[in-house]
């Protein structure tokens, strides 16, 4: 399939999830959709797209992808008009505080996803980022110790939530507090193989300690960023850019999504 074939496809999907038509049902549209594309008819096509969709392709640009790709279109209007599965249905309700609802359209009534009701999830990258926000706002270091990565969790890596991973682990604590400083010490240094382990307690300290207003500034830029911004996965690893060259890094283990790095 060409790139202007696969941008068709993309197109369709911005289609199915945004509306378009409120005429027709799913399958429906979708039915029309194919028979428009596969009979070549574009501008017939293009009406059935959502907003979104026709804000990211113009008709002029829509047409030409029909008129020059006629075989990957009519291949992309087969395939359309005998799915695999029933059109899922979905609506995504944003609070006044950012916080997203997602609501299922099942058996001619809408019903609220039960996702909606973890307000701290993992099952996707962007419900990771969303609950570690809301954690961070609420001070539930505790619950922010769900989106370490098992390395930081351990102690074998802290570079990605401030703490640093060269030296002894008595001075990797030492800003943690005195209490801390002293069980640490008691564990013997890092090069002897006494790793140490990253507590809630410790990531308070650091979050609101001397970098505070720094973490502040890069938390406001992933926030301004977040409900338009694209996370990007690859299996197990995932990336969503904000700012001026900020990244934040996902990493799924056990099949939860955690925070990697966020600059």
């Amino acid at each position: 399939m060409s790139l202007a074939g696969a941008a068709l496809l993309l197109a369709l999907a911005g289609a199915c999830a945004g509306g378009g038509t409120t005429a027709r049902g799913p399958e429906a549209t979708l039915r029309a959709y194919a028979a428009a594309l596969e009979q070549g008819r574009a501008d017939d096509a293009y009406a059935l797209l959502s907003d979104e969709a026709k804000r990211t392709v113009s008709l002029e640009t829509f047409r030409r992808m029909v008129a020059e790709n006629r075989q990957d279109v009519r291949d992309i209007a087969r395939a359309l008009s005998q799915p695999a599965s029933a059109p899922l249905v979905t609506a995504t309700v944003v609070a006044p505080g950012g916080d997203r609802l997602t609501l299922l359209f099942e058996d001619g009534r809408w019903r609220v996803d039960g996702t909606g009701i973890d307000r701290y999830g993992q099952a996707t990258p962007r419900q990771a980022l969303e609950g570690f926000l809301r954690a961070l706002e609420r001070k539930r270091y505790d619950v922010i110790m769900r989106y370490v990565p098992d390395a930081e969790r351990e102690g074998r890596s802290w570079a990605a939530w401030g703490e640093p991973v060269a030296g002894s682990a008595a001075a990797g604590a030492a800003d943690a507090g005195a209490d801390a400083a002293a069980d640490v010490a008691d564990a013997g240094p890092r090069g002897a193989g006494q790793d140490v382990a990253l507590t809630a307690e410790k990531l308070r300290h650091y979050w609101e300690g001397d970098e505070k207003e720094e973490m502040a500034r890069i938390v406001e830029a992933i926030k301004s960023a977040l409900p338009t911004a694209r996370i990007e996965e690859t299996e197990d690893r995932a990336a969503m850019p904000y700012g001026a060259g900020g990244t934040v890094l996902f990493v799924r283990e056990g099949g939860r999504w955690k925070i990697e790095d966020l600059r």
